[in-house]
């Protein structure tokens, strides 16, 4: 049940980020949202985790911190330039695998499932890309921004879940903070300060509040992950993965848009997968 709790609080910290990321994005740029999204989240993890203390690092968990931030960093980037380019509707449910992958990455790695939990898994990922989808994301006269878009969303979803993979495995070993504290550390060496060297970091006044939320929903969503991955990695990613149709159903209230048959279906199958998940964890 604390898997399916972690995965599904990471759900509504990442659809917040996502939402808060693409408008950003529109106004500044994607390796901009990038850096301020890390700094941000370093400036709330460093001084977490150095009240947490330095834990003791084996020769297994250095490498995957290292896949867990490389990932984490690598991802954002190409999905935040996907949705620069192209439409939420198409670059969100693509993202939205990386639940799936990562499971599917646990399950070869060994980890053993409740019987009948990998097909309400498969259940729930497909309930999550259906939901994903809007009444755009169907139309045939897609523009070509939407296929670079796509595929920037499928190159993100590939790296998310090898770093979510790894994020869960270390979980288990380290405090929290210092499962979450590699992607915003690599993301300040690889992209801020460059950036910032080079004169190219931007921040406008109206682009300042997104940035800041979406790197404090970042950090809540990959604690919120990592603890519920210490109870199992694959049902909580997936349960994570459920930020697509989070997102959706937040743009219907916030702005206005309105749910297709095809997001409705998504988001019954989403609810009845997770009533049958939680029960069979319990």
């Amino acid at each position: 049940m604390v898997a399916v709790l972690g995965g599904l609080g990471a759900a509504l910290a990442w659809a917040t980020a996502t939402l808060c990321a693409t408008r950003a994005t529109r106004l500044i740029g994607a390796p901009s949202v990038l850096a301020w999204v890390m700094l941000t989240g370093f400036v709330i993890t460093m001084p977490w985790a150095a009240v947490e203390g330095v834990p003791d690092f084996d020769g297994e968990v250095i490498p995957l911190l290292l896949v867990g931030g490389l990932g984490n960093s690598i991802g954002l980037l190409l999905a935040y330039s996907g949705l620069k380019i192209g439409k939420v509707g198409i670059v969100a449910p693509i993202l939205s695998t990386e639940g799936a992958i990562a499971a599917l990455i646990a399950v070869v790695a060994g980890e053993q499932l409740a019987p009948g939990t990998g097909v309400v898994l498969v259940v729930i990922a497909a309930g999550v890309v259906l939901a994903g989808f809007s009444r755009e994301s169907a139309e045939v006269d897609s523009g070509p921004h939407d296929a670079r878009a796509g595929l920037f969303g499928l190159a993100a979803a590939l790296s998310f879940g090898a770093s979510v993979y790894a994020i869960g495995r270390v979980s288990s070993g380290l405090p929290v903070a210092w499962a979450v504290l590699p992607p915003r550390a690599v993301g300040v060496l690889l992209i801020a300060l460059p950036l910032a060297v080079t004169a190219r970091l931007v921040l406008t006044r109206e682009a300042l509040p997104f940035v800041l939320v979406a790197g404090i929903a970042e950090v809540v969503g990959f604690a919120s992950f990592a603890l519920g991955a210490r109870h199992g990695i694959a049902v909580s990613a997936v349960m994570g993965s459920q930020f697509a149709a989070v997102a959706a159903v937040a743009a219907f209230f916030v702005f206005g848009e309105r749910l297709t048959r095809v997001q409705i279906v998504g988001v019954v199958t989403i609810a009845s997968g997770v009533a049958i998940l939680s029960a069979l964890q319990a």
